[in-house]
């Protein structure tokens, strides 16, 4: 059977419109705080929760990224995994220890592989505070260079509580999405150090509204963590606040659709 030239031309521009659909970001306002986890009672920064996040279409998931004694980068929030300290330790000794769902511990190379499956929702990728300065600047430059490898960078945004860890992210790659933790630094010296936006302590932000007329006359985002109450949740809304990171995904996104 032939197919009209006018029918083989509506079915390619179909398929480029489905895809294009597939490929836009989510334009919303939540961050799910190491995955989309506590809801359904998933481990954080696990694969699961990952997905979940994708799942509910977040505009970013959350995580954070470690590297132990072996050089391997793994994704996980405090310093031990389950007892076992990751900077002290080797990645085989690590995958001792599962997950409540049965999962090892992610490397950043898994996490960035599930990231890529979808181009919906950032990856909001979180290098954590070291007392060893020379490990933390190690780590940092294995993370660009993984996600260069990995040709990932259009899906990441970085945070730290250590400012230079994120300048040292903007000269590996002057294009990154860089924000500062802390809470401490002034938009106006975020902006002239090329910083994408602050990622404050919603309280930081009480203190001091004009954060966001600040924040929106120099081009900064501004987020707030970690914000799991409804109250907040509309007080951030309110002021048109760009991201909220929240263990409540699924309440923010209730919140939003009520506003």
């Amino acid at each position: 059977m032939k197919l009209s030239l006018s029918l083989l031309l509506c079915l390619c521009l179909s398929s480029v419109c489905v895809m294009s659909q597939s490929n836009k970001w989510n334009t919303n306002k939540v961050i799910a705080h190491r995955g989309a986890w506590k809801k359904n009672n998933l481990p954080e920064n696990s694969i699961a929760s990952l997905k979940e996040a994708f799942r509910l279409k977040c505009y970013g998931s959350e995580f954070d990224v470690h590297m132990t004694a072996d050089g391997m980068l793994v994704v996980n929030h405090d310093d031990d995994f389950q007892g076992i300290v990751i900077a002290k330790s080797t990645f085989k000794q690590l995958q001792e220890k599962k997950m409540s769902n049965g999962e090892e511990i992610p490397t950043l190379e898994q996490y960035l592989k599930e990231g890529k499956k979808q181009k919906g929702t950032r990856l909001i990728l979180e290098i954590k505070e070291d007392k060893n300065q020379q490990h933390l600047m190690d780590l940092t430059n294995a993370v660009v260079a993984m996600v260069k490898k990995m040709k990932m960078e259009e899906w990441m945004e970085y945070i730290s509580f250590n400012y230079g860890v994120l300048q040292r992210i903007l000269e590996l790659d002057p294009k990154a999405k860089v924000a500062y933790l802390k809470g401490e630094v002034s938009p106006e010296q975020l902006k002239a150090d090329r910083f994408a936006g602050a990622d404050y302590h919603f309280s930081v932000f009480k203190k001091d509204e004009s954060w966001f007329s600040k924040a929106k006359e120099l081009g900064l985002t501004l987020n707030a963590w970690t914000v799991n109450q409804e109250a907040d949740m509309k007080w951030l809304l309110d002021r048109n606040v760009d991201f909220i990171t929240t263990n409540e995904p699924e309440l923010l996104f209730e919140v939003v659709k009520g506003k």
